[in-house]
């Protein structure tokens, strides 16, 4: 082989190695939100936004699951991470513990403890808040609420304060189940998590 093939092959190992080190994983630990229940696939707002984001060099692990659990996510979280090694994990949990009306303190346990994992696994945070109907009664929809803002709080992460802001109250950006955001309410999705998340990026 001559100098200047060597050099080649050197020059061209060098440069997949910086590729590949400057590129970042991000994982999604959610729930049908996440995983475009009742859309297409690639419709979903994390589909969207992997299309956003690969000229950043940005691979997205889309892990949600419809019908998850933060019971649920916290048993699945750790072979994930150790697969992946994730630099960005979005923890979209909850939805469906409130409407099962499972304790918050569960919940938030759950969380915290997803929180602590990540975190332990060298990635930075994001939690996305939830909220649920009003008719689960003030007391409980409102701990429920309040209860993202303390976990980033005191983890000092951050927040989106809820996820499907500008969608949920708008009745034809949601499907006829009453819960699901439509195909066009991914975007605005997008809108809400995109900026929370260009910062954190190398």
């Amino acid at each position: 082989m001559t100098f200047v093939r060597i050099l080649f092959f050197a020059l061209l190992s060098l440069t997949a190695q910086v590729t590949l080190a400057a590129q970042q994983t991000l994982l999604v630990m959610g729930d049908s939100l996440s995983a475009g229940y009742g859309i297409k696939l690639e419709e979903s707002w994390v589909s969207l936004m992997q299309k956003e984001l690969v000229k950043k060099q940005v691979k997205i692990i889309n892990a949600s699951v419809s019908g998850e659990t933060t019971s649920g996510g916290l048993t699945r979280l750790p072979s994930l991470l150790n697969q992946h090694k994730p630099d960005i994990v979005i923890i979209e949990l909850g939805g469906n513990d409130g409407l099962r009306g499972q304790p918050i303190k569960l919940m938030k346990d759950n969380l915290q403890t997803m929180i602590k994992l990540s975190q332990e696994s060298g990635a930075t945070v994001v939690l996305a808040g939830m909220q649920i109907p009003k008719n689960y009664g003030a007391r409980y929809t409102t701990q429920f609420k309040e209860s993202y803002k303390q976990l980033a709080e005191d983890n000092k992460i951050t927040l989106i304060p809820f996820l499907l802001e500008g969608v949920a109250t708008h009745s034809e950006l949601i499907q006829n189940d009453g819960i699901h955001p439509t195909a066009a309410a991914q975007p605005l999705i997008v809108k809400n998590v995109l900026p929370v998340i260009l910062p954190l990026l190398r």
